[in-house]
């Protein structure tokens, strides 16, 4: 890369909200970029669906491109962002025909990384050609490169945090407002902070799910691991859980947690009650949080607002610094040989305490049925509350268990679908 030429050009693919602030960034911080790095860059070409849609600059038709597979036909681009965010179709194309054509890549999108970043580390690499995502997780928080660079050295044990801004602020809001799930989401959605279509990657766990993914391959070394593992969203969480959580002290967030057990490893997405003294417990609203064990560091906090076009746009612009400054990297921090297949752990096994919420018809009888079937299913309870209901004749039974196997309680809540006086499903929440 030091002989990289002075005059670099570049191609932008989709136009969404963060491609839209990246071109203008670009474009804004050009000196700036030619004094850090020595190299000036120029726009060569943008790609996008609809070159008449509203956007907050005017579009040079002499660089745009309908179909972004043209680009490669007609300019010579040095470094490309695909910035579409799909894990398949023309973004991986464009991505695999960029790399082939020894074309440096940059991009945010988590789900392409998490499903095929594999199979494009190995390609760039054969190419000589960088595969930086440094924006597909945390936003602009620096963590990738922090984990790749800054802690290089360090045997990291475990990686958790909050990895979702939508799920934060909804979580946030509910317990600010004492609103319900669905008005929070609605504002979200006004807000800008969830989709308005369909928020459903982000409420069901799998956006953090990806980002955990990409985590833990640079954490632990390893290949990304293709396994089934634990994931639940906040669809479940009602403002009841809210406000019983504010009584005993507890604040409910939804994190994505990975962690070597025993050499093996650990990944899940899933809502947890914290203390309210905990560090992670106030990150609220959009920010996003990551907290890092390692030796000899210790532990290591990173913060800062996870998602939105300003800090994606913010990752974006470090990547290609670092790729201006001549820095060629295994996009994985190591050759992708040394990185190892390892063996995952096996969920039924996990033991943790929980918070259970029932709700039942207001009889007696129904405590005692819930609670022996706990015992049998060698489940003890550590604090009861209950809250009746007697205009519906219902009540809410929420039960703190002590430490218990996952694959217990499991079993414990599909015997409770069986009884006709529990009314739902169970709401379960873990306990960090």
């Amino acid at each position: 890369m030091n002989d990289m030429k002075k005059i670099i050009n570049i191609a932008i693919i989709g136009l969404g909200q963060v491609g839209i602030y990246l071109y203008n960034e670009i474009n804004n911080k050009k000196k700036e970029i030619e004094i850090k790095t020595g190299k000036k860059i120029h726009i060569a070409a943008i790609s996008a669906k609809n070159i008449n849609k509203k956007r907050l600059f005017k579009i040079d038709k002499k660089i745009f491109y309908k179909k972004p597979l043209e680009i490669f036909k007609k300019e010579k681009i040095d470094i490309l962002f695909e910035c579409i965010g799909l894990s398949d179709g023309i973004s991986k194309k464009v991505v695999e025909k960029a790399i082939n054509k020894k074309i440096h890549v940059i991009t945010p999108n988590k789900a392409l990384i998490a499903k095929h970043g594999e199979y494009l580390s190995k390609l760039a690499v054969k190419n000589k050609v960088n595969l930086e995502f440094e924006a597909s997780v945390g936003g602009g928080i620096p963590i990738l490169r922090t984990i790749k660079e800054s802690l290089a050295t360090n045997k990291i044990s475990k990686v958790y945090g909050i990895l979702n801004g939508t799920c934060n602020y909804i979580l946030s809001e509910m317990e600010k407002t004492k609103n319900s799930f669905f008005n929070v989401l609605k504002k979200a959605q006004s807000l800008g902070y969830a989709e308005a279509g369909n928020s459903k990657l982000d409420l069901n766990g799998n956006d953090a799910f990806a980002k955990i993914r990409i985590l833990s391959s640079l954490a632990f070394n390893t290949k990304i691991s293709k396994k089934k593992c634990l994931m639940e969203g906040i669809e479940n969480i009602e403002i009841k859980d809210i406000q019983i959580a504010n009584q005993l002290n507890l604040r409910i967030k939804l994190l994505g947690i990975t962690e070597l057990i025993n050499n093996q490893l650990f990944e899940r997405v899933h809502p947890c009650l914290i203390k309210k003294d905990n560090y992670i417990a106030n990150v609220n609203g959009v920010m996003n949080a990551i907290i890092l064990h390692g030796k000899p560091v210790g532990e290591t906090v990173l913060q800062g607002e996870g998602a939105g076009p300003g800090p994606t746009a913010s990752a974006l612009l470090s990547d290609i610094l670092s790729i201006l400054r001549g820095n060629i990297k295994f996009p994985f921090g190591i050759p992708d040989h040394k990185r190892k297949n390892i063996n995952i752990y096996n969920i039924n096994n996990y033991i943790n305490s929980l918070y259970l919420r029932f709700e039942v018809k207001d009889k007696p009888g129904v405590l005692s049925i819930i609670t022996s079937l706990l015992a049998k299913k060698n489940i003890s309870v550590e604090r009861l509350i209950q809250i009746p209901n007697h205009k519906k004749k219902t009540a809410s039974i929420v039960i703190i268990t002590h430490k218990s196997r996952e694959i217990d309680v499991q079993n414990c809540l599909r015997s409770f679908l069986k009884n006709r006086n529990i009314l739902k499903k169970p709401t379960l929440i873990r306990l960090l």
